[in-house]
């Protein structure tokens, strides 16, 4: 078990959607905010990225960009000015103009999104993630990255056999390969990059992850990272912004939220899977933690992963 991984699967339903674009000639093309985490690929040439009430910066290709939290943007030729902005054309309606679809585009680029549980609550990881990642093409820099982007680039809108199943599998690697770039990013001076590199809150959170169905405390985590109790708490909460075993406690929630999402399981199996002794101890837990009741959870979460 480890944090990034946990991390997105807590919260992201249902298959990532994508759109292929090839584009030439002035073009400006607005994406409105959405529940999701947005993302785009240059797979050839170079845009712009204009983020609501940022800076605008250049793409080129084999960069990629995430949106944490699915920040409105616009997307054109140039950095265009604030009139030119002020009438980009929405991107739904922007597919079926003449600039795009171009047989010698001046960029290609992969845009979407991927579906989050809307009911749920982001691991504090993602909740840190800036408005807007920057990962632009380096050499040596995040091969893995590379790879996928690469890989992405051949078998998006092809018609090669079994892409079908291929592309939203690389989508999955892409976002997993996003995240890690930015955990381990040497410049970033967030704290849960810190905490993930920390080999004492590292353990503590691998030994959460792994098993938050033992009856965990203090002393015991202390022990078995090797510290006392006061060095882990003075090393564990400045990183990851609560006690451990507060920690602990978010953990077991998001973990039941996800059982109660992608299983059947009876809500007294959910229970001993992440540490309560009876359905009412978890259903006072997750009430107090959600606002609601592990049923009427189960039940809105069945229908957004319909939707999606």
């Amino acid at each position: 078990m480890d944090v990034v991984s946990d991390a997105i699967s807590a919260v992201r339903i249902g298959r990532p959607t994508t759109n292929r674009i090839k584009v030439s000639g002035t073009w400006c093309t607005r994406l409105s905010s959405y529940d999701g985490m947005g993302f785009h690929v240059v797979l050839e040439g170079s845009c712009w990225l204009l983020p609501e009430g940022g800076a605008p910066f250049t793409l080129t290709a084999g960069d990629a960009v995430l949106l944490p939290r699915g920040t409105g943007h616009v997307l054109a030729d140039s950095p265009a000015d604030e009139y030119a902005v002020a009438g980009a054309v929405r991107f739904e309606d922007w597919q079926g103009t003449e600039c795009v679809q171009q047989s010698s585009p001046s960029a290609e680029l992969l845009c979407g999104k991927y579906r989050l549980d809307g009911n749920g609550q982001p691991h504090p990881l993602l909740a840190e993630l800036p408005e807007v990642v920057h990962l632009p093409r380096r050499p040596q820099s995040h091969p893995e990255l590379q790879a996928a982007i690469d890989l992405l680039g051949r078998e998006a809108g092809s018609s090669l056999p079994g892409a079908d199943v291929a592309v939203p599998g690389l989508l999955d690697l892409l976002l997993v390969y996003m995240v890690r770039a930015w955990t381990t990013d040497p410049e970033s001076a967030a704290r849960w990059p810190a905490a993930l590199t920390d080999p004492v809150v590292a353990e503590a959170l691998r030994l959460i992850h792994a098993s938050p169905e033992l009856p965990w405390s203090n002393e015991e985590l202390a022990t078995r990272t090797g510290v006392s109790r006061a060095t882990l708490a003075r090393r564990f909460t400045p990183l990851v912004g609560s006690a451990p075993m507060a920690y602990l406690t978010w953990w077991r929630m998001s973990r039941a939220a996800t059982l109660l999402r992608d299983t059947k399981a009876p809500l007294d199996t959910v229970a001993r899977r992440v540490g309560y002794s009876s359905p009412y101890a978890l259903s006072h837990a997750f009430s107090r933690t959600f606002g609601t009741t592990p049923g009427r959870y189960r039940t809105h979460s069945a229908t957004l992963t319909r939707a999606s």
